[in-house]
């Protein structure tokens, strides 16, 4: 008999966590508190207590390639970034191929999670669930916490003077649904954000007049990159981030810079972000530049004070009507369920061991899965951090001992940075590739690119130099796909059928075909000076 696992959430986590375990051998039970699947991707009409919510229009920010479970790519048909509609059937639909709603009890809500008398020992843990007004309890040998980060908004009103006598409407941007309410109104956004600029964005098409306050701004990047790619699939490459970690960030800073103003100059747009050297997760947006540039969306620096029906932006005496006010300033994250003794949220982040494991805990048996801020998909990222916690929890790898994982996650509070590289310096944040790598090299699945170079050099070649797609942490190890190289081999063909619905005769070039020929031969050599 397996071990009993219990998870809390039916989102992209939960869902993962719930496969991971049931394909080794462990006995999953997720408790999820609405009536179905889905988390985030679940659209309502209304804000659902202790649930992320979205707005109608929300987009994925990562393709379809670069967010999928990493043995079910996403259907051919979808487009390379899926609305929410269809990204929750996809969650559906993996749902459905894996068996996983036998696991999932709905319209339960777990009301504590606490250590068994004897935790030292059998490490358990005592779960109690509400469910139709019926309170239940049960034993656990381990709890894997899905709940996400996006669920407690954060509205610091005390940061804007004046703002308990405005007569308008202000409300936080979880509360937003559709853009109706701002037709013919003069709207101020509060927050530069994804969530902030896209709510900027659908406004200025109905409303009167749009303002985007922004304290320290932010790149801003399309979704469509060189020659119309998808833009993780060009930036997020093992080559591109090994190369940028060997730089000094200073270097790396100023590169990341030109490639961010090679679309759009952001000083002249007024949204160029103030510190250029640690990262902040940039802005996918694909029309804020045209709405700027036709007056329909005006960038302002933060509120210096709210009046009844005005705003005072700093270094701008003059005062802005505005009759809706709407804050995208973000979220803090708690976990109701769970004593402080076991987890502890300070200052935007808690004392996890690789973002997952209680660092204090005698007993590795409770995991946060997906508290972290990568800079790529949540959803592969979830599932890796869920397989290794399978593996831990089987006993097929281990964590050091509590002290040696308190000393590690002391030392990255700290935010030191080794001045190589991108500056992740923020609560949460982690390179995504590193990240990743570490978990699979901690399961034994991480590919060998150098032995695979001599055994199947194509498919090492796509993995070094091609994305870095979810489909790579699958070619080996616990888990292991049979169908991860082809995946590998043809994800650049499921791209362009979502948009090549027209076909179009190239004409050849001599020229072209000289260059691709120099370009293999320099990528021949590239290849030799790396890997030999």
């Amino acid at each position: 008999m397996g071990k009993r696992v219990a998870i809390v959430g039916a989102g992209v986590s939960g869902l993962a966590s719930i496969k991971c375990c049931l394909e080794e051998g462990l006995e999953p039970t997720c408790f999820e508190r609405s009536d179905d699947l889905g988390g985030l991707w679940r659209f309502t009409e209304h804000v659902e207590e202790g649930r992320a919510s979205l707005y109608k229009s929300v987009v994925s920010n990562s393709s379809k390639e670069m967010s999928c479970y990493a043995d079910f790519p996403f259907p051919e048909d979808y487009p390379n970034f899926v609305p929410n509609s269809l990204f929750l059937e996809y969650l559906k639909l993996y749902a459905s191929r894996f068996n996983l709603l036998k696991c999932i009890q709905f319209k339960t809500k777990v009301c504590s999670v606490t250590k068994c008398p004897d935790f030292a020992i059998s490490g358990q843990w005592e779960v109690v669930t509400l469910h139709e007004g019926k309170q239940s309890s049960a034993i656990f040998d381990a709890v894997m916490v899905c709940t996400g980060f996006l669920t407690n908004p954060h509205l610091p009103l005390d940061s804007f003077p004046g703002i308990k006598n405005f007569k308008g409407q202000y409300f936080h941007s979880r509360e937003y649904k559709h853009p109706d309410i701002f037709k013919d109104k003069r709207v101020l956004v509060v927050g530069m954000g994804n969530s902030g600029t896209d709510i900027a964005v659908e406004a200025s098409h109905l409303a009167k007049k749009v303002f985007l306050s922004t304290t320290g701004g932010a790149w801003v990047i399309s979704r469509v990159f060189d020659s119309g790619y998808p833009w993780d699939m060009v930036f997020m490459t093992r080559f591109q981030n090994m190369f940028r970690n060997f730089l000094p960030t200073p270097i790396v800073s100023w590169l990341i810079s030109k490639k961010m103003n090679s679309w759009f100059n952001h000083v002249n747009y007024g949204v160029a972000p103030e510190d250029r050297v640690q990262l902040r997760e940039p802005v996918l947006n694909d029309e804020l530049p045209g709405r700027i540039i036709t007056g329909k969306v005006v960038v302002k620096p933060s509120i210096k004070e709210v009046k009844e029906n005005s705003v005072v932006f700093n270094n701008t005496p003059k005062e802005e009507p505005i009759d809706i006010i709407i804050f995208a300033t973000g979220y803090t994250f708690a976990f109701p369920f769970l004593d402080e003794s076991v987890v502890k949220v300070e200052d935007g982040q808690a004392s996890l061991y690789k973002y997952i494991f209680p660092a204090h805990l005698p007993k590795p048996t409770l995991a946060v899965i997906g508290l972290i801020k990568p800079l790529g998909s949540m959803v592969p990222t979830g599932e890796t951090q869920a397989r290794w916690v399978v593996q831990v929890l089987k006993g097929a790898t281990t964590v050091p001992p509590p002290s040696v994982m308190m000393a590690e996650v002391n030392e990255r509070k700290k935010n030191k940075h080794s001045g190589f590289g991108l500056c992740y310096c923020k609560a949460l944040q982690s390179d995504y590739i590193t990240y990743i790598d570490d978990l699979l090299t901690s399961i034994k699945a991480k590919p060998d690119l150098r032995a695979m170079l001599l055994t199947d050099p194509r498919l090492a070649l796509s993995i070094f130099f091609g994305p870095c797609s979810p489909y790579h942490f699958r070619l080996t190890g616990p888990g292991k796909w049979e169908g991860a190289r082809n995946a590998i081999l043809t994800q650049w063909d499921r791209t362009l059928k979502a948009t090549k619905t027209r076909i179009v005769q190239e004409s050849p070039s001599s020229f072209e075909t000289l260059f691709k020929l120099f370009s293999v031969l320099a990528l021949l050599v590239a290849v030799f000076l790396i890997f030999l």
